[in-house]
């Protein structure tokens, strides 16, 4: 697409093509009401496959749903020479000919106009305003023209944080705190409405602990304020103790312990209106970006029978091979020997190998036997674990000590990575 926008959409623009948008976005769409919501469950089908998903898109020119996924909306464009389309479910215009989604000033602010109705419909409208500028925000804007360009070698962002004695492991955490995206567009667009005293709020903390990061400023920063809300919060980090980053994460426990379970607590007050969209079924940031769904599948090995819970969680604890647990399951093309049934791995372990275990049949063994619900009665069963739903930002922590009788110690093993490590 053109700097100066699509050109196509003129051809769009006939008529009542305000009209025939606003209905659109009406009953298909945003769709505020329960009666229109209904309509739009039963009718938005793909009209070749009949699916309800797939990233659904309705042609702009006349009645037809199609797959983008699969393409069905693409071949609809193409042999009718129907060239605009509109997302179902994020409202978005997409052009077949620029093949990308377009801006156009007058359909955005129908779209945005739709919305708002919607919302105001459901309830939620206030908590759902886009940000508008006051008089004297612009006014600032006006005589201070001057912006941040953000460039390749630009380094906002990067700052580093003072060790404040053995504070290293919540400096870990924080660095990737505030380099989560999504987290960081949160606090630095004042989405945070605090309801306790902004002295004693951990999210008042981590909102100036952004502006910070993002200032420009090139000094070590000095988090003393963030550590003392995390001690008085934690009491079990307090001191000058050394501590375990992921403790200190607390992610693991629905009791959240750490940093961000106290971030979750003193969230769950923003965006109270929207819809929770997690296994844990909260609307608060934390949960938005970090909670996925594990699923336990324990199967009875007499009638092989399948009990399914599904939990949600933070993050995912990952063995690491050690003296205790020497054999692994092998990524394909890894060098390696089979003994007892397992595969031995003699090259590098990757996260893959990890999750293989992680997501691999446990035999329960007869000390651990379930009373099955159809067998009436305690068997022996394997239990597996899957994660059911994947969360935006997925964690994982590699348990790199090992403990036994006499001694505990650390699991040096290198895990490579697709991605980068925190």
């Amino acid at each position: 697409m053109s700097p100066a926008g699509c050109s196509h959409v003129n051809g769009f623009k006939v008529d009542n093509w305000k009209q025939n948008l606003r209905v659109i976005y009406q009953c298909f769409v945003w769709s505020g009401t329960a009666e229109t919501r209904k309509r739009k469950a039963k009718s938005c089908m793909c009209h070749m496959c009949g699916a309800h998903l797939s990233r659904l898109h309705s042609c702009l020119y006349c009645v037809f749903f199609g797959c983008f996924t699969k393409k069905h909306i693409h071949e609809h464009a193409k042999s009718k020479r129907h060239n605009l389309a509109i997302d179902l479910l994020y409202g978005g215009i997409y052009c077949f000919v620029c093949q990308d989604y377009i801006y156009d000033k007058d359909m955005e602010q129908i779209a945005k106009e739709e919305q708002r109705k919607a919302w105001k419909l459901q309830g939620v409208g206030e908590k759902y305003s886009t940000w508008e500028p006051t008089k004297r925000e612009l006014e600032l804007l006006r005589h201070n023209p001057k912006r941040r360009r953000i460039t390749t070698n630009c380094t906002i962002g990067l700052r580093g944080l003072i060790n404040l004695g053995n504070t290293c492991f919540m400096n870990c955490i924080v660095q990737a705190l505030t380099h989560t995206p999504l987290l960081r567009d949160f606090f630095l667009s004042d989405r945070h409405k605090c309801e306790m005293q902004s002295n004693s709020c951990l999210v008042c903390e981590m909102s100036q602990l952004f502006q910070e990061f993002y200032s420009g400023h090139r000094s070590p920063h000095i988090p003393f304020r963030l550590l003392h809300l995390v001690w008085t919060h934690a009491r079990h980090l307090a001191g000058y103790e050394q501590q375990d980053a992921h403790e200190c994460k607390g992610l693991w426990n629905r009791g959240q312990l750490g940093i961000e379970g106290v971030l979750h607590r003193h969230c769950k007050g923003d965006d109270n209106g929207k819809k929770a969209n997690n296994p844990n079924h909260c609307n608060c940031i934390i949960d938005q970006i970090f909670t996925g769904g594990l699923q336990s599948d324990v199967t009875c090995q007499v009638c092989q029978g399948v009990s399914t819970t599904i939990d949600p969680y933070w993050d995912i604890s990952l063995d690491l091979p050690g003296s205790s647990t020497p054999f692994w399951p092998l990524s394909p093309g890894s060098d390696g020997s089979v003994v007892n049934g397992e595969s031995h791995v003699t090259g590098p372990t990757t996260l893959t190998d990890c999750l293989r275990r992680f997501t691999r049949p446990e035999h329960l063994g007869s000390s651990a036997k379930i009373k099955c619900s159809g067998c009436h009665s305690y068997q022996e069963s394997t239990k597996q674990l899957t994660m059911k739903k994947l969360p935006i930002v997925a964690c994982f922590h590699l348990k790199r000590f090992e403990h036994s009788a006499k001694l505990r110690r650390k699991i040096s093993t290198y895990v490579p990575s697709p991605w980068s490590w925190t």
